[in-house]
């Protein structure tokens, strides 16, 4: 029986930015260093920040990646360092180096590139070559493996092979982006993946946003029966220390018919003999999952977060309308950013209710932020004079709603321009998928934090907001109230709209299952409704494009995820 003392870099990287990401990761190995550990490992590409997509397209990017995994290495000692880099040859590769001693003693290549969902990576990176021997690391008297995010996924993978060749313990290093429900799968297939490979498993996530994507960490180690030793938490940066106590399973690999590689296939790679831990074990510390609507939000906050201190913004104005979604887009505002760093504008109309615009100051007032009124009423009287000579003979319709949105839209970007506020869109999901979102209108703006939220979800995480402070931030009216625009007299959603508990599912199925308009009626779902959803759907690609990026947090997500061309004559 052996302990090892492991660390696991959570760390937030910016992608890109080589010296910060260089001081972040000797930060931690330091510290990792000294508590004794034997073995510290970062995420994938924490060098460069990932992903780093065309970044890697640069040669000097490239160079200068290798320089800064120098200057990494040469700050390492006795604690062995598994660091994500872009490793070149005649071609580019996602790879792990593994660092001690003031030196790269050993590389792994990532195998199994996925090009799937957000993941482009074989338009990047050639997998490493799996005719080439295994390098095995004795770290502390245990023998390491190290793999690469997407290789621990498929259960004849290198985990597999690599343990049986004698790997020990595997070291797993990973830029996982989140989404809802990710956590508990990613947990069971881990646990799996140790089990049946008899194998203790480490799994690093970094933790930060990157444009649309957010990633949670929740670092995990296993034992080689599948049982969960260690848990980081959620969506925010920490070095999780856990000692894991590595049991003789000769036995059990001497009855497994698979088999095990020979010598020519492995290669020992001797860093340290013996663990130098003479202390009593670390007590096991495995942080608790955050329940649904507190994971969702947490993603929410952390890309918003990122995004908007990332590009260098440290206030953002939000269009304040009394409406649920721009009072939810408030409420993660806060909590990224501090309330000092959000403002909050009312543009009432003609067509503003008393109670929404009492609404809208009472969020203000209880979130504590700035609060501005700019009515856009002589704007609009405006529009409506320099344009009644060529609209003479058209009743009103659409185009003067639209008007009013653009006034707002044009408001909030020139307090933009005159106090370098970053404008956050309020649109959500369910109207983004239908086009019901003004385009160069209520669609203005850097960051759409709620672009991935259906509306039903919305109203979820406003009763979250509300129970998490006990006490009652955003007005029980927001909550209850028929959905509006306000952009006409007495106007509703659903007089545009079927109701959202009958459109949610409907564009769950056909834009985040791919399910057909066919397969969707076959289902039970009123056909009419369908055949009308699933082509507003898809002929307002085109204004979707035009949109500002958003937190993604559900498996298909538009934009990255979701890649359908805007002239496209199938309608299923």
């Amino acid at each position: 029986m052996t302990r090892l003392r492991i660390a696991l870099a959570q760390i937030n990287p910016k992608v890109g930015d080589l010296d910060g990401n260089v001081a972040k990761i000797c930060a931690a190995y330091d510290e990792a260093e000294a508590a004794g550990c034997d073995i510290v490992a970062f995420p994938e590409l924490a060098i460069t920040g990932y992903p780093p997509e065309d970044l890697v397209m640069k040669p000097g990017f490239v160079a200068d990646n290798l320089v800064a995994l120098a200057t990494v290495a040469s700050r390492t000692g006795r604690c062995a360092a598994v660091v994500g880099y872009v490793a070149a040859d005649r071609d580019l590769y996602n790879a792990a180096a593994v660092c001690a001693n003031g030196e790269v003693v050993g590389t792994y290549r990532k195998r199994l590139l996925p090009n799937y969902a957000v993941f482009d990576e074989a338009r990047y990176f050639t997998p490493g070559d799996a005719s080439d021997p295994y390098e095995l690391y004795v770290i502390g008297g245990v023998k390491v493996g190290i793999s690469i995010c997407e290789d621990v996924w498929s259960p004849t993978g290198p985990l597999a092979e690599q343990a049986a060749g004698g790997a020990e313990l595997n070291i797993n290093i990973n830029g996982s982006p989140f989404h809802a429900g990710k956590a508990d799968t990613r947990e069971r297939m881990l646990a799996t993946r140790a089990a049946d490979a008899s194998c203790a498993l480490a799994y690093v996530n970094q933790v930060c946003g990157q444009d649309e994507l957010v990633f949670d960490g929740g670092s995990l180690v296993f034992d080689a029966e599948g049982t969960l030793v260690a848990r980081a938490a959620t969506f925010v940066e920490e070095l999780l220390i856990t000692d894991i106590v590595i049991e003789p399973v000769y036995r059990k690999r001497l009855l497994d018919p698979r088999g095990r590689r020979t010598e020519e296939q492995m290669r020992l790679i001797t860093i340290s003999e013996q663990s130098v831990n003479a202390d009593g074990p670390l007590p096991a510390r495995i942080s608790p999952l955050p329940d649904d609507d507190a994971e969702l939000y947490e993603a929410l906050v952390l890309g918003t977060r990122d995004y908007v201190r990332k590009n260098g913004f440290t206030d953002v104005v939000i269009g304040l309308s009394g409406g649920i979604d721009s009072t939810i887009v408030a409420c993660v505002a806060v909590d990224a950013l501090g309330a000092e760093h959000v403002h909050g504008v009312s543009m009432p109309s003609r067509y503003s209710s008393d109670h929404s615009k009492s609404d809208a100051a009472d969020l203000a007032q209880q979130l504590g932020i700035d609060y501005r009124t700019v009515a856009i009423e002589p704007a609009f009287n405006a529009y409506l004079e320099m344009t009644a000579e060529a609209f003479a003979d058209k009743a009103p319709d659409l185009t003067e709603e639209n008007l009013q949105s653009r006034i707002r839209g044009t408001t909030l970007m020139a307090l933009s321009n005159k106090f370098g506020w970053m404008v956050l869109t309020t649109g959500n999901k369910s109207e983004m998928a239908v086009g019901y979102f003004t385009i160069y209108g209520d669609s203005v703006g850097g960051y759409a934090v709620i672009k991935d939220v259906l509306k039903m979800r919305v109203y979820g995480l406003c009763r979250y907001v509300n129970r998490r402070a006990g006490r009652p931030i955003i007005n029980e009216s927001v909550i209850t109230k028929p959905p509006s625009a306000e952009l006409r007299p007495d106007q509703r959603d659903d007089q545009s709209l079927p109701p959202y508990e009958v459109l949610d599912p409907i564009l769950r199925l056909y834009v985040e299952e791919d399910r057909t308009y066919a397969e969707i009626v076959e289902m039970g779902h009123d056909e009419a409704i369908v055949r009308r959803i699933t082509r507003l759907v898809d002929i307002n690609e085109y204004k979707r494009r035009q949109c500002p990026p958003g937190v993604r947090v559900s498996v298909k997500a538009f934009g990255k995820d979701r890649r359908l061309p805007i002239t496209n004559g199938y309608r299923g």
